[in-house]
């Protein structure tokens, strides 16, 4: 999200003349909204989400499972903090501390960011970067957007183009036949993948 970001304000810089607008017709959170923040405008829906302005880094601790399953760990590594976070080992404060104290840092980077991006519209609260996400409608009053409109009225009222291009991939008969290709030979051979892009 911090590249596009970056890519936008470049883009902006090297064409002052012409406006960016966001336009979130269904969800802009967390790093959608990092993205977002770097427009000129911001559209909405009125029933969008919009917002979360968070860090989060996840993970589980299996420890008390190991000891119920009788299972030993055992775990080498070349550096002391290499296994930071290993979630079949014990909490180690120090490496807690240290993973708060980046996840502080980025989300500052992210407040700095949308701060500089919404300007004076923005309505900033104790709320506003505490990872809350709110309605459209909300996130207009709160000035977290600029105006409720689509894709299309966007192009049509705000542009005055009444024909949008739509760069979104196109999957070619090629693309098709070489995916099915591919799982048809990984059958063939054994191999099969549970991973699932969410």
């Amino acid at each position: 999200a911090g590249i596009i970001n970056e890519e936008i304000r470049r883009q902006k810089k090297l064409h002052p003349t012409i406006p960016v607008y966001a336009v979130v017709e269904d969800i802009c959170a967390s790093g959608g909204y990092y993205i977002a923040a770097a427009a000129d405008k911001i559209y909405v829906d009125k029933a969008s989400i919009v917002g979360s302005i968070g860090v989060l880094m996840d993970g589980y601790g299996f420890t008390e499972t190991m000891k119920k399953v009788g299972v030993e760990r055992r775990l080498l590594t070349a550096g002391e903090n290499k296994a930071m976070l290993d979630p079949f080992s014990p909490v180690n404060p120090k490496h807690q501390e240290y993973a708060q104290t980046m996840l502080n840092e980025i989300h500052e980077q992210f407040k700095t960011v949308v701060r500089e991006g919404r300007g004076n519209r923005l309505k900033e609260t104790s709320e506003t970067f505490s990872g809350l996400f709110w309605s459209g409608e909300q996130s207009i009053k709160i000035g977290l957007a600029d105006a409720l409109g689509s894709a299309d009225f966007v192009a049509r009222e705000v542009i005055k183009e009444e024909e949008i291009v739509d760069f979104t991939y196109q999957e070619t008969v090629v693309d098709r036949f070489a995916k099915r290709l591919g799982a048809s030979m990984s059958e063939k051979i054994g191999i099969t993948s549970n991973i699932q892009l969410r």
